[in-house]
């Protein structure tokens, strides 16, 4: 899978930075509010969706995502539209137009609300600069010149926009910039913690920039069984990844390394049964014992 459709399923969570301020009590109309506020309300389990499906149980998450797609948000979609249509100089209501797509997995339409919103508003907002570029390079599967600039955008707002340091990474890495992607990654990764999904997700990718001795050269394996050592080292309650580590040493003919890796495994799980059994599978597969 490539890292643009990875980290979509970020993508939700980060978007509520974009649209977290909502003057809703500036509203008069009663019926505007009330359909303002139904479409929070549906973002925000959009939001609890999308954050559940990356850090909890993903087959709960991703049974309520495909119950929102499927009914609320195509019920709101269409009375959105209406209200725009009405009043297409209404930003707020495009605002809640762009969350309603987000949340039905339609990235070029919201990319498409994003713009009219950024139209109306002026450029400034960061969070939905951001939210604009990922919803650019979600809808294209890659980080296009378009999605690049609204992430220029965002971090000329906040140097420390993380999705704008994630993906202007990607942008350096394919045009063979690894120093330049490293940076940006190397930074994000200061600010990530170590018990995050994404903390895990920077390093490997850091790993595999370190490994590569060229634009387009194959990774060294050596460089990137000692990245991930290092990373258990850091943090070792990851059960597959000392499966992982284990098989890679072993790939590699370095059978006393392997070993110990289950020692120190079996030694940090020990009163997980689950995480024994699987190293004890391991272990007689890769003949350590």
């Amino acid at each position: 899978m490539s890292a643009v459709p990875l980290i979509g399923f970020i993508l939700i969570a980060l978007l509520a930075i974009g649209f977290a301020v909502v003057p809703l009590l500036r509203m008069k109309e009663k019926k505007g509010r009330a359909l303002l506020l139904a479409a929070i309300a549906l973002f925000m389990l959009g939001i609890g969706g999308g954050t559940y499906f990356f850090l909890g149980r993903p087959h709960l998450a991703q049974r309520a995502a495909q119950g929102l797609g499927t009914r609320e948000v195509n019920g709101l979609i269409p009375m959105l539209i209406a209200r725009v249509r009405q009043r297409p100089n209404d930003a707020e209501a495009w605002r809640y137009l762009a969350q309603a797509y987000v949340a039905a997995r339609d990235a070029r339409d919201a990319a498409k609300a994003m713009a009219k919103v950024i139209a109306l508003t002026g450029k400034g907002d960061g969070g939905l600069d951001s939210a604009y570029g990922m919803a650019l390079a979600q809808d294209a599967g890659a980080v296009t010149p378009q999605a690049e600039a609204a992430f220029a955008d965002a971090l000329a707002v906040d140097p420390h926009d993380a999705a704008a340091r994630f993906y202007l990474g990607l942008a350096r890495q394919e045009r063979g910039d690894r120093a330049g992607a490293a940076a940006l990654w190397n930074s994000l990764l200061a600010d990530t913690p170590a018990a995050a999904p994404l903390h895990q997700m920077l390093v490997d990718r850091l790993a595999m920039l370190t490994a590569q001795a060229g634009p387009g050269a194959a990774p060294n394996p050596q460089a990137m069984v000692a990245m991930l050592a290092a990373r258990l080292k850091a943090d070792p309650n990851d059960a597959l990844g000392w499966v992982r580590l284990m098989r890679a040493y072993a790939v590699l003919g370095e059978t006393a390394k392997a070993k110990e890796a289950l020692a120190t495994a079996r030694k940090t799980f020990k009163d997980n049964a689950d995480a024994q059994t699987a190293f004890a599978t391991a272990a007689k597969a890769l003949k350590l014992e």
